[in-house]
């Protein structure tokens, strides 16, 4: 509560190490169901917490016996368009992304990108699940179209590598989610568009249903620090208007004009 910011609405002892990501959904009209936070650690689990339910998580994801425990860096929610369905992307250190379904309590689908998973994010979190970003160490950027996922394939996905450094934090602008904006390592934003392909399924050779990947262009590009681009959100009433941490210590606000030309 902002109004009172000394006494929390919530606290909670949730992992054994370092919490690296934090994401929210329910209430206030941002997706169905309850007001749920998710968060990913160092310790290798994904915890999913109801504020209702004092001190013990409603979901908790975690390595099986026997499976070593990876870093989780980055954790969000999808799917959330009604009071029942509810997902997690969850992506991690050695390249690994993991799609949990909270209505089933299940691991719905998982990939891996090759490289340490720094940013996920759905192009919204309130429909039903459209396209999946993840950014990575190494400079690239996956686009999953989710909308359709093949029994073995999984689903259909392009790449881009946007730059030499490491992809921070990717973040969808909220009122075209064709829209999205990378930050990078070597403290500059990249401004993304992502074009859908005349026909977004195809049948396969047995009849099962597949995705069709479409393609990203690039719309804009700006250094502005020496240092990593390390956060990043879009306002959600002032279309164009975004904030920026870095490593430099300073906070940028921007403005990105021409949107409803694009």
């Amino acid at each position: 509560n902002l109004e009172a910011p000394e006494i929390p609405v919530y606290s909670v002892k949730g992992h054994k190490e370092i919490i690296n990501s934090i994401d929210g959904v329910g209430g206030l009209g941002i997706g169905e169901g309850a007001p749920e936070i998710v968060t990913g650690s160092r310790d290798g689990t994904v915890k999913v917490w109801d504020p209702r339910q004092k001190d013990t998580p409603v979901a908790n994801m975690e390595p099986v016996q026997g499976e070593s425990k990876r870093d989780c860096w980055t954790v969000a929610f999808g799917n959330a368009y009604n009071q029942e369905e509810r997902v997690v992307c969850a992506g991690y250190d050695n390249g690994d992304i993991k799609l949990f379904d909270l209505k089933t309590m299940s691991l719905r689908w998982e990939t891996n990108i090759k490289n340490g998973v720094c940013s996920v994010e759905f192009d919204r979190k309130d429909v039903n699940m459209n396209k999946l970003v993840a950014t990575s160490l190494e400079g690239k950027f996956h686009v999953f179209d989710m909308r359709t996922q093949h029994p073995t394939k999984g689903f259909a996905s392009v790449s881009e590598k946007a730059q030499k450094s490491t992809i921070w934090q990717v973040r969808h602008l909220p009122q075209n989610r064709d829209i999205f904006m990378t930050s990078g390592g070597a403290g500059s934003l990249h401004l993304w568009k992502y074009e859908y392909p005349a026909q977004r399924s195809k049948k396969d050779s047995e009849g099962a249903e597949m995705g069709v990947a479409g393609s990203v262009s690039l719309l804009q590009n700006v250094t502005l620090s020496t240092q990593p681009i390390s956060s990043l959100d879009w306002s959600p009433d002032k279309k164009g208007l975004c904030v920026c941490g870095a490593f430099d210590q300073t906070v940028r606000v921007l403005i990105v004009t021409k949107l409803n030309k694009v």
